[in-house]
């Protein structure tokens, strides 16, 4: 943003929860091992899978935007049999949409979290149901200020009206206004373009460590990175710079 803002400088972290706080690549891909193991099927690595999902993800929620999550996932689970080739089954597909409970947090996450709850009101942007988001937030370690999900928004990130929401509901809910706001998530594709075209302050924790020459994993390519005001490759690093950029303060 050019400003030199300090990570101290905002009051609110707003996040993106999967891909960031929870671990969603390795629980797509544990959920897709009942599909491969019913037809043995060995050439669909987890690379091919991450990539497969998200070109799928993101053409279903684009095509029915209004559609709560466990939805989408079940309408992915059968795209994705029928792109590697392999029958599927309701039963198979609706245990994949039921997944989501199991992916797991972060090993960083919980403690990292409950650090920043000490210096940010704390909120989630997230893609998915309600449902969906409660049952990983047992994991996440703290009480969130505000959630605000897909469905309660009726369209998918990275939509802007997703943003417009979440700019309008910290306002009406919390006071808080867009220069108050530090936008934190993993996905380029999801968060940071559009967090950028409103002028949000972003942190990009690149898990994936796509600034290094990473691959993209489960999220939609871009073939322009947008800027980020921060960088880390974990939610355990940014806390410690907070924390380290406090002690600075004094």
């Amino acid at each position: 943003m050019g400003d030199s803002r300090k990570l101290g400088d905002f009051k609110v972290l707003t996040f993106d929860c999967y891909g960031t706080l929870i671990d969603w690549e390795s629980g797509i891909w544990d959920a897709l091992q009942p599909l491969l193991a019913a037809h043995g099927c060995r050439h669909v690595t987890r690379e091919i899978a991450l990539r497969a999902y998200s070109e799928c993800e993101s053409e279903q929620e684009r095509a029915t935007p209004t559609v709560a999550y466990h939805e989408i996932l079940a309408s992915v689970h059968t795209g994705l049999a029928r792109r590697f080739e392999l029958e599927t089954t309701p039963a198979l597909d609706a245990e994949f949409a039921r997944s989501i409970e199991h992916w797991p947090a972060f090993p960083d996450t919980a403690d990292a979290l409950r650090s920043l709850k000490t210096h940010y009101a704390l909120v989630i942007l997230s893609n998915v149901h309600r449902d969906g988001f409660r049952a990983s937030s047992r994991k996440l370690g703290v009480e969130f200020d505000a959630v605000y999900t897909a469905e309660d928004i009726g369209s998918y990130k990275p939509s802007r009206a997703n943003f417009d929401y979440l700019i309008e509901h910290l306002g009406r809910d919390l006071g808080l206004g867009p220069s108050d706001v530090l936008h934190t998530a993993q996905s380029l594709y999801h968060d940071h373009q559009p967090a950028r075209a409103l002028n949000l302050a972003n942190a990009w924790i690149d898990r994936q460590r796509l600034s290094e020459g990473g691959d993209w994993g489960a999220t939609q390519e871009l073939d322009e990175r947008p800027e980020t005001d921060f960088v880390f490759f974990s939610m355990g690093e940014m806390a410690s710079a907070v924390k380290a950029e406090q002690a600075e303060r004094g």
